[in-house]
C-alpha cells in the first residue's frame, strides 16, 4: 500500500510539473483593454476569455511549440507560437481592427448615394417617380434635395451657384452629351431618361470622384438595373400619349424594349398657354436594354435610345406684341452605351464601356435656318481592388472626342470643332480603421484643343463619431470645356475651373437622415466677353459660391408616412460674359425651401403626394435702372399633389397636379434692345407656359402573373 502510495504521488506530481500557465492581457492598438476575446492554444479545447481589464490565465497539459489564437469579433485574429516548457508563461496580445466593408465609414460629402442597401440609400427611382410636381423628371424630383435650386424656365439641374450646363449625367459611368430632351425658349425641359430603368442614382452635388471629369459642378451618375426576371408586357394611357413596353425574360439575360409617341396639342388646346404654338411639341421615342450574364459574376449591358421631337412657336416683340417671328425646331437623338462589368480574381474587378451620343438640330426663324450637328464617343476601362483589408484602389483611364458644327444653310462657312480628350485616374481608399477613411485621387487630361496636360487633385476624408453619425470633408479640383455655343465661336478657349470645399455631418438612424453641410466653391478662367458684340472671348472671368444645407428624412415616426425637408442658402457671384462686374446671376436664388410629403394609405390602394416649394426673388438687370442688376422678382412658391390608385393588382391610376393654388410665379423679365421714344425700355414678365401642368395615367401590366404591375419597376 505504501508503494501504491507512493507512485500515485510521484505521477500526480509529474502531471503537475507538466503543465504549463499561461497568462496575459488583451489590448488593441491604443492600449485599451479588450474584454471578453477568446484565447485559446490551437486545435485543443485549452482556454479561456479576457476579464473586464483584459487580463485572463488558463493552464495546459500540452508541452512543445504550440499556436495560440486569440479572437474577438470586429478585430483580426491573432496568432502566435508559443514554446510551452515551463510552468508559466505571459503573453501580451495587441489586437488589430479588421476593416468590415459593411460597417466601415463612406463618404458623404457632396453626395446623395442610392446604389448599395448597405450603405445608407437615400433616393430611390420610386423616391423619383413618386414626389409630387417631379412629373417622374429625375431633375425634378433632386430639385428638392439640397444644393440645387428650382430654376422653372430651364428645368435643369442648376447646383450650388452653377448653371444647368455645368450638370453632367453619366449612364453605367459612360458620358451622356446632353441629358435633357429640347424645350422652346423659356419653357422648361425634361430629362431624356425615365427613373425605371436605373437601380442606384448617386447625385454629387461637389467634391466627386477622380473618376468623373468634364464636369464643373455636379455629377449625376445613373446605374441601370441588371437582368429582369419576369416577362411582361407594359401599357401606359397618357393624357399626353401613350406608350407600350415589353420584357422578354431567360434564365441569365433579359431584354425589354419601349416605344411611346407624345403629343401635347390635344392638352393645349384643353388648358391655354403664355406660349403662342404654331405647332405644339410633338415626340416619338424607341428605347431597347440587353442584359446578359457572363460567368459568375460578369455582367454585360446594351441599352439605347432614339427620339424624335418638333415644335414652332411665334415670338412675339417686347415693345410691339404685333411684330412675330416664327421659330421652329426638329431634334434628333441618338444614344446607345455597351459595358461590362465583372471580376478579374478575388480581389480585383474591371469595368469597360463604349458610349456614343448624336444630336442633330433643325433651327428655323422666319425664312432662315440654321443646322447644328453634335456628335460624342467615349471609351473607358478602370479597374477596382483591394491591396489588403485597408487599402482599396481604383484606377483607369478613358477618352473622349466630341465634335460640333453649325452652319446656316445660306453660307458655306461652318462654325465647329473637334475635341479630343484623354484621361487617366487613380483613386485610393485608405481605412485608417472602421472609424476613418482618407480618399485620396487625382485626374489627368490632355485636350487637344489648346494641347496641355492638366492634373486634378481630389481628396476626402470621413471620420464616424458614433454608431450613427459621422463627419466628412472633400476637396477637389474640376474643370470643363466651354459650351458649344463659345468653343464654336473660338477653339483656343481654355476649360473652364473650379475649386470645391466641403464640410458635412450626417446621422442615419432608424431610418432617419439628418444632414447639414457647409461649402466654399471658387471659378476660375470662365468665360467673359472682351467687347459689347460678345464676338471676342476670353477666359478672364471668376466667381464664388458658398451656402449652407440642411436636409431631414423621416419614413419611421409616422405610420405609412414619408417626407423629408430640405434648405439651402446661397451666397454667389460672377464676374463673366457680359457682366461688368461680378455679380449675382440672375438663375441664382438665396434661400431655397422643399417639403415632401407621401402618404401610403393601405385600405384604398392609394399613395397621396404633396411638395411645397419656396424660392427667394432671384436678380435681373432692368437697363432702366441706372444700378446694374438691381431688380429682384418675387419669390417662386408651388404646392404640387398627386395620387396614385390601385384599383386592381395589374392596373395604376395617376393623376398629378403641380401649382394647386395658382400662383402666379416670375422667374425673370426680358427688355426690348432699343429704348423707345421716352428712352424707355419695354419689359415682359417670364412666366410659367399655364398656371399648372395638370397629368392623368393609366398604366397596365400584363403577365402570367396577374398580380404583376409596373411597381416592381421602381
Amino acid at each position: 500500500m505504501k508503494y501504491l502510495l507512493t507512485f500515485l504521488i510521484l505521477l500526480l506530481a509529474g502531471t503537475l510539473a507538466a503543465q504549463t500557465t499561461i497568462s496575459g492581457i488583451v489590448t488593441d492598438v491604443k492600449g485599451e483593454p479588450i474584454p471578453g476575446a477568446n484565447v485559446l492554444i490551437a486545435d485543443t479545447y485549452d482556454g479561456t476569455t479576457s476579464d473586464l481589464k483584459g487580463n485572463f490565465q488558463f493552464t495546459t497539459d500540452e508541452n512543445g511549440t504550440q499556436l495560440l489564437l486569440v479572437k474577438f469579433i470586429g478585430y483580426k485574429e491573432y496568432k502566435q507560437s508559443i514554446v510551452l516548457n515551463s510552468s508559466s508563461l505571459s503573453v501580451t496580445v495587441v489586437l488589430k481592427e479588421e476593416i468590415n466593408q459593411l460597417e466601415a465609414v463612406v463618404i458623404t460629402a457632396g453626395a446623395f448615394d442610392a446604389s448599395d442597401e448597405s450603405r445608407r440609400t437615400i433616393f430611390k427611382a420610386i423616391d423619383i417617380a413618386t414626389t409630387a410636381g417631379a412629373t417622374a423628371d429625375i431633375a425634378g424630383a433632386l430639385n428638392t434635395l439640397p444644393g440645387t435650386q428650382k430654376v422653372g424656365e430651364s428645368g435643369r439641374l442648376f447646383v450650388r451657384g452653377g448653371d444647368g450646363s455645368e450638370v453632367r449625367t453619366f449612364i453605367d459611368g459612360m458620358l451622356v452629351l446632353d441629358a435633357y430632351g429640347p424645350a422652346a425658349p423659356n419653357t422648361p425641359s425634361r430629362g431624356r431618361f425615365l427613373p425605371f430603368m436605373f437601380k442606384g442614382t448617386s447625385f454629387s452635388t461637389g467634391g466627386y470622384s477622380a473618376e468623373y471629369g468634364q464636369a464643373l459642378s455636379s455629377a449625376l451618375a445613373l446605374d441601370s438595373k441588371d437582368e429582369e426576371q419576369i416577362s411582361r408586357t407594359d401599357i401606359g394611357l397618357l393624357s399626353v400619349g401613350a406608350d407600350v413596353a415589353h420584357t422578354q425574360a431567360w434564365e441569365k439575360a433579359s431584354w425589354a424594349g419601349k416605344i411611346g409617341y407624345t403629343n401635347i396639342r390635344p392638352y393645349f388646346n384643353l388648358i391655354g398657354q403664355e406660349v403662342d404654338w404654331q405647332r405644339a411639341p410633338e415626340s416619338l421615342e424607341a428605347s431597347s436594354a440587353y442584359r446578359q450574364r457572363v460567368g459568375k459574376s460578369g455582367m454585360f449591358k446594351v441599352y439605347g435610345n432614339y427620339n424624335h421631337s418638333n415644335f414652332a412657336l411665334y415670338d412675339h416683340a417686347i415693345a410691339d406684341p404685333s411684330i412675330k417671328v416664327l421659330q421652329d425646331l426638329a431634334n434628333n437623338f441618338g444614344y446607345i452605351n455597351a459595358s461590362y462589368k465583372g471580376s478579374i480574381n478575388s480581389k480585383w474587378s474591371v469595368r469597360s464601356g463604349l458610349s456614343y451620343t448624336g444630336i442633330q438640330n433643325h433651327v428655323g426663324l422666319n425664312t432662315l435656318k440654321f443646322k447644328e450637328d453634335e456628335n460624342g464617343l467615349h471609351a473607358k476601362v478602370a479597374f477596382d481592388g483591394s491591396l489588403s483589408d485597408k487599402a482599396e484602389l481604383r484606377l483607369g483611364g478613358e477618352v473622349i472626342k466630341h465634335t460640333y458644327e453649325a452652319k446656316i444653310d445660306t453660307s458655306a462657312r461652318a462654325l465647329g470643332f473637334g475635341e479630343v480628350i484623354a484621361s487617366v485616374f487613380a483613386e485610393a481608399d485608405l481605412y485608417t480603421s472602421n472609424k476613418f477613411v482618407t480618399r485620396v485621387g487625382a485626374r489627368a487630361e490632355h485636350n487637344n484643343l489648346n494641347d496641355e496636360v492638366s492634373v486634378d487633385p481630389r481628396i476626402s476624408l470621413a471620420y464616424k463619431t458614433g454608431k450613427t453619425g459621422q463627419v466628412s470633408f472633400a476637396y477637389g479640383r474640376f474643370r470643363q470645356s466651354a459650351v458649344n455655343q463659345w468653343l464654336r465661336m473660338d477653339n483656343t478657349l481654355q476649360p473652364e475651373k473650379a475649386n470645391h470645399y466641403i464640410l458635412n455631418y450626417q446621422v442615419v438612424e432608424n431610418n432617419c437622415t439628418f444632414r447639414i453641410e457647409v461649402y466654399y466653391k471658387t471659378y476660375d478662367d470662365l468665360i467673359k466677353f472682351n467687347d459689347e458684340s460678345g464676338n471676342l472671348l476670353s477666359n478672364q472671368g471668376s466667381g464664388y459660391a458658398r451656402g449652407l444645407e440642411l436636409f431631414w428624412r423621416d419614413n419611421k415616426t409616422f405610420k405609412m408616412v414619408d417626407y423629408w425637408v430640405s434648405y439651402s442658402f446661397l451666397d454667389t457671384e460672377r464676374d463673366y460674359l457680359n457682366m461688368p462686374y461680378a455679380v449675382t446671376p440672375s438663375f441664382a436664388s438665396a434661400h431655397n425651401f422643399s417639403f415632401v410629403y407621401k402618404h401610403f394609405i393601405t385600405k384604398l390602394k392609394s399613395q397621396v403626394g404633396l411638395t411645397y416649394s419656396y424660392t427667394s426673388g432671384r436678380p435681373y438687370n432692368d437697363p432702366n435702372e441706372e444700378i446694374f442688376n438691381n431688380g429682384k422678382t418675387k419669390s417662386y412658391q408651388d404646392l404640387s399633389g398627386n395620387i396614385s390608385y390601385l384599383p386592381k393588382p395589374h392596373l395604376i391610376i395617376h393623376f398629378s397636379c403641380t401649382n394647386l393654388l395658382g400662383r402666379d410665379n416670375v422667374f425673370g423679365y426680358q427688355f426690348s434692345k432699343m429704348p423707345d421714344e421716352n428712352g424707355v425700355y419695354a419689359s415682359r414678365a417670364i412666366r410659367q407656359p399655364a398656371p399648372r401642368f395638370i397629368f392623368l395615367g393609366v398604366f397596365i401590366t400584363l403577365s402570367k402573373n396577374k398580380t404583376m404591375n409596373q411597381l416592381p419597376s421602381l
